[in-house]
């Protein structure tokens, strides 16, 4: 394949049918998805006008990634990765569309929405480490950096799409509306998926003792391995006190600038559109030489643009500091993912990536529960503010380690 094309490693990744029903699936997903976490912000801060319930919400959508994403890794490799999203999506339809039936009758309250964001958390959490595998099968590994950078891209354009689609229609139809837009795009998506052939390894029974030993092998060949230890290590730093910033921008929007939904809109927008860029540019760029670097920068510029986001009174300059942060933790999430897919064997590849997944998703939860907390006694600019700085702490530790995790990554 020619990478110097105006595409380079997109076309290579849409050259498969398979994956791009799959990419197709996944955008109007995740389209719907990021209307819906607007939507869920917005109803809770307007039924409760509190940041703790804000952290509280965020932490129950995303917190049984922790619990449930390292089983979901072997339920994911045992019984086959497209049987197991398919599942997961019905599910998530079914629940999104009782979610907007009580918001739509005014049966809806706060302990209901961290309820519903508990349950509609858990059954994506499941399907996550499934998802993220089903790649692997639908490209042949020379596609595989182009089309999980492209599949980031696409989530991160829905992150800068949905936003701006949620907060118009919760202007003019209400957040009910937005929820069950959320539970037909999550549907077609499944639909979809129905479609998708793939070989999937036959079912395997097993004890709950033979879960955990396989879970714990997982474990101990992320301890054993410098390079994805180091990744996650830096991953752990951006999910626990970079990322939970999205779970507290209603407040932001309400309380330090005044605004109202459409502030909330274009805030989340903002994090999408420097994601859209940097995203495109790595499937372009469609290669895996130099992303630890990439992983261990992201770090750098994600903490210096929440800080200066924190430090400022103006949405516009913090949209704009926003979109950096966006961009540059897109950089570390596709970067890290790559690298796992590409020097972990397929027999454990969901478990590893499960702990991936446990801390992108789980630690953001943690982040944004202790974050909405302090928030309440501090307020909102500090307490991120003061994150950023830890994080760039974290960036002095990374950084001399570098070397000997590119040797680990990429020369291994």
């Amino acid at each position: 394949m020619n990478r110097s094309s105006a595409l380079g490693g997109i076309s290579g990744a849409f050259r498969h049918r398979y994956y791009r029903y799959f990419w197709i699936g996944i955008a109007l997903s995740n389209v719907g998805r990021w209307m819906y976490v607007l939507a869920v912000g917005w109803l809770t801060w307007a039924l409760t006008q509190s940041t703790t319930w804000l952290g509280a919400v965020g932490f129950a959508a995303t917190f049984p990634t922790v619990i449930f994403s390292l089983h979901a890794g072997v339920i994911a490799d045992r019984i086959g990765y497209l049987r197991v999203t398919r599942i997961c999506m019905f599910s998530v339809a079914l629940m999104a569309a009782l979610f907007a039936f009580l918001t739509f009758t005014g049966l809806i309250s706060p302990p209901l929405i961290l309820l519903l964001s508990a349950a509609v958390g858990s059954a994506l959490a499941l399907s996550m480490p499934a998802q993220i595998s089903l790649v692997h099968p639908l490209v042949p590994k020379e596609d595989l950096p182009a089309a999980i950078a492209l599949g980031s891209a696409t989530f991160n354009a829905a992150r800068f799409v949905g936003p701006m689609l949620g907060g118009v229609l919760v202007v003019w139809a209400g957040t009910a509306a937005v929820l069950a837009t959320y539970a037909g795009a999550v549907f077609i998506y499944f639909l979809i998926l129905l479609r998708i052939r793939i070989t999937e390894m036959p079912r395997r029974e097993s004890a709950a003792a033979g879960m955990i030993a396989e879970i714990m092998e997982s474990v101990r060949f992320v301890l054993g391995h410098p390079g994805i230890y180091f990744l996650l290590a830096v991953l752990c730093a951006v999910g626990l006190l970079i990322r939970p910033v999205m779970e507290l921008l209603p407040g932001f929007a309400a309380e330090v600038f005044g605004r109202g939904a459409e502030g909330l809109s274009v805030l989340m927008s903002a994090t999408g559109a420097g994601a859209i860029i940097s995203g495109l540019w790595l499937a372009r760029r469609g290669l895996t030489a130099g992303l630890t670097a990439l992983v261990t920068l992201s770090l750098l510029a994600s903490a210096l643009g929440l800080l200066a986001f924190a430090l400022s009174g103006n949405i516009w300059l913090a949209t704009f500091c926003l979109s950096i942060v966006g961009a540059f933790i897109l950089v570390g999430n596709v970067g890290s993912q790559t690298l796992i897919q590409s020097v972990v064997e397929p027999r454990i590849r969901a478990r590893v990536l499960s702990l991936f997944i446990v801390i992108s998703w789980g630690f953001p939860a943690l982040g944004a529960l202790l974050e909405g907390w302090l928030a309440s006694h501090f307020g909102l600019g500090p307490v991120i503010g003061w994150g950023a700085v830890i994080a760039l702490g974290a960036w002095v530790w990374a950084r001399p380690r570098l070397a000997g995790a590119t040797r680990s990554l990429e020369e291994g």
